[in-house]
């Protein structure tokens, strides 16, 4: 798959940002550490292969919610 659009993505994650940022990471993981891919693929581009491990559903994401009264002065 070479091209994505952001409705293959609506179930997969909330917002585009958080997919910037998944990605982002995760085609850095792949680029600096020379990882394998998690998903059978065509492509050599780290971002392209990213993508396609986020909508395979092999590379997630969790939200942790920090203490935001320690924020607070």
């Amino acid at each position: 798959m070479d091209r994505f659009s952001i409705e293959d993505f609506k179930d997969k994650i909330d917002s585009l940002y958080r997919l910037c940022i998944v990605a982002a990471r995760r085609a850095s993981q792949i680029n600096q550490t020379e990882s394998r891919p998690l998903v059978v693929t065509h492509s050599k581009k780290p971002t392209v292969i990213a993508l396609e491990e986020i909508l395979s559903g092999k590379v997630t994401y969790r939200v942790i919610n920090d203490d935001e009264e320690g924020f607070v002065e």
